[in-house]
């Protein structure tokens, strides 16, 4: 008689596809010592790490400070702003940077984070901080939608900054968007418990070394 035993949350199949994938991974047609060899620490499981290549590079600091000189830029520019995006821009916590410099982005998804089935606000920032991505400054909303005009149709990327309380008491951060309707700066929710699917794209900062 086999003996038998269960690991949590892993069902058979997916059990032994793991096993499978360990025993090609050390060469060992046994898969007892292929098991074995992770056990006994000979080999390690490491974590499967994403790429965290950088998508764009703008600029903030540019000389445009104040809300309304966005307002007025974005307009220029042929962009328009939803509400909720419009209400954080106006509040005293969106900040500009005092000099020049440039931002380089990471476009990631949740699924590529490590959450295919999606996950927390909180948990999305917390993976992205362990990999050593940082959060955008405020000010990589507007410049990011003002830098993007060739954003493609159908793209929503949401900004990982620290959420600004609306006129409301809601949390929100920037979300740059391109639909039917042109291209928008808007504002979407950032509660740390607000649950995102594993499609949606964040764009955090990435320190430059």
């Amino acid at each position: 008689m086999k003996n038998e035993f269960v690991i949590a949350d892993v069902l058979p199949g997916k059990l032994n596809a793991l096993v499978k994938n360990i025993m090609s991974q050390t060469g060992s047609e046994d898969p007892n010592e292929a098991v074995r060899l992770v056990n006994s620490g000979e080999w390690i499981i490491k974590p499967n790490i994403p790429e965290l290549k950088i998508w764009k590079t703008i600029k903030i600091g540019t000389g445009i400070k104040t809300a309304d000189d966005f307002r007025k830029a974005l307009k220029k520019a042929g962009c328009k702003i939803g509400d909720w995006g419009n209400d954080i821009l106006g509040k005293p916590e969106f900040k500009t940077a005092e000099i020049k410099e440039e931002i380089d982005l990471v476009n990631i998804s949740v699924a590529e984070l490590g959450f295919k089935k999606g996950a927390t606000r909180k948990d999305i920032y917390d993976r992205a901080l362990q990999l050593g991505l940082e959060f955008c400054p405020a000010e990589v909303g507007p410049q990011l939608r003002l830098q993007y005009p060739d954003q493609p149709l159908g793209e929503w990327l949401l900004v990982a900054m620290e959420p600004i309380t609306d006129s409301d008491g809601t949390l929100y951060v920037f979300d740059v968007e391109c639909n039917d309707d042109g291209r928008w700066l808007n504002g979407n929710y950032g509660n740390p418990d607000y649950f995102w699917g594993g499609d949606y794209r964040w764009v955090f900062c990435r320190p430059r070394k």
